[in-house]
């Protein structure tokens, strides 16, 4: 319990968190993030970005070679446990009632995601924040197959944490750039919303269907009236 406090009280502070935590941290909330529903709170981006520039700036402490793989490991376990869970828990997930952990409308959000993008956005939910946590669930109970899931998840896995990691290692070897790496972060946060930023604007520009339809109803009478 003392354990669990002392990791949320540094959890608003990520080069403070990875300091005292190292990869053991690192492993578990990627793991977390990317596995376990009750893990879209966590930093992913962000906390990989963050990783990334400590690893460039206290390389003895934090090896980047030893923490790529092992997090593109976490990562790829993460998304598999989620995977599995989704399938066997099938649509009894989707008529699960909101709870201070659940919240359905965050499943829906990844399962319209997945119907948009199809088997892609197991690879594309990677970089977007909370998509990324659910997106596995709704995979698995659409009975994606496993091996195609696999090969998805790889790719995505890698991607991912290789490219976010690596922008924050070189980033950080940049002279003076540690004491602005909270703007980095933020700009990395932002980006990462950026996808779904297009896709909201793109989903607020379509008619609604009670519009639509009201429009096809109203068309007959008119030509009636012509």
């Amino acid at each position: 319990m003392e354990l669990l406090k002392e990791f949320l009280s540094r959890l608003h502070n990520l080069d403070d968190l990875i300091a005292w935590g190292g990869l053991v941290v690192l492993f578990c909330i990627v793991y977390s993030e990317t596995g376990l529903f009750i893990g879209f709170f966590l930093p992913g981006d962000s906390l990989l970005v963050t990783a990334g520039v400590y690893a460039s700036t206290h390389p003895h402490n934090l090896n980047i070679a030893v923490m790529i793989p092992l997090l593109c490991v976490a990562a790829i376990a993460g998304d598999n446990t989620g995977y599995w869970f989704g399938r066997k828990t099938g649509p009894r997930l989707f008529a699960r009632n909101d709870s201070l952990i659940f919240k359905r409308k965050h499943l829906l959000s990844a399962q319209e995601f997945y119907s948009k993008h199809g088997p892609k956005t197991v690879v594309m939910a990677r970089f977007v924040p909370i998509v990324r946590t659910f997106a596995p669930i709704v995979t698995g109970a659409a009975e994606m197959p496993y091996p195609r899931f696999l090969t998805f998840s790889v790719i995505g896995g890698i991607a991912w944490i290789s490219s976010m990691s690596l922008l924050g290692y070189f980033v950080g070897q940049i002279p003076g750039v540690k004491q602005h790496i909270d703007k980095v972060v933020i700009g990395v946060i932002v980006l990462s919303l950026l996808p779904m930023l297009i896709h909201y604007l793109q989903e607020r520009g379509k008619p609604h269907p009670a519009a639509e339809a009201a429009d096809t109803s109203a068309s007959p009478r008119v030509s009636d009236q012509a």
